[in-house]
């Protein structure tokens, strides 16, 4: 089964007393360690460990940079933003077109402001004909 991103929330077994995440819980956990120590061996496992370190430090370093250039670009605090407004399972599109259409264009601009009027008809247009046998008008600056 893939691993999703609902899985990295703790959750507790029946009891309630033994917490894991990635579905492994704290048993599971220690024989996962206990055999990549012995894998491992104790003459690699300090490499391994100051390795592991290091990863670990320079993936917050990461985080902290990207969210520091975001905060630069973007000029907001990512703490800030309100991400339920920009969930896309929020838009109805039936709703946005309704609210659309049923919209009153004739809303004034602000209190005490000049109500949209309706505009007149616009005036049919003339379409001149050219007899038989006549030119296009030609503008050689237009091509």
């Amino acid at each position: 089964m893939p691993w999703r991103a609902s899985q990295v929330s703790e959750r507790t077994n029946g009891q309630g007393n033994l917490r894991y995440v990635f579905g492994i819980n704290g048993s599971e956990f220690l024989v996962l360690l206990i055999i990549g120590v012995i894998v491992i061996g104790p003459s690699r496992l300090p490499e391994y460990t100051r390795k592991l370190t290091n990863l670990v430090k320079e993936l917050r370093r990461m985080a902290s940079g990207a969210r520091e250039q975001i905060k630069e670009e973007v000029g907001i605090d990512i703490d800030d933003v309100d991400w339920k407004k920009y969930d896309p399972r929020q838009y109805d599109p039936r709703r946005i077109i309704k609210e659309a259409l049923l919209d009153d264009d004739t809303k004034p601009v602000s209190e005490g402001g000049p109500v949209a009027v309706a505009t007149a008809k616009a005036p049919a247009r003339v379409v001149e004909r050219l007899s038989a046998g006549e030119k296009a008008p030609f503008d050689s600056e237009a091509t």
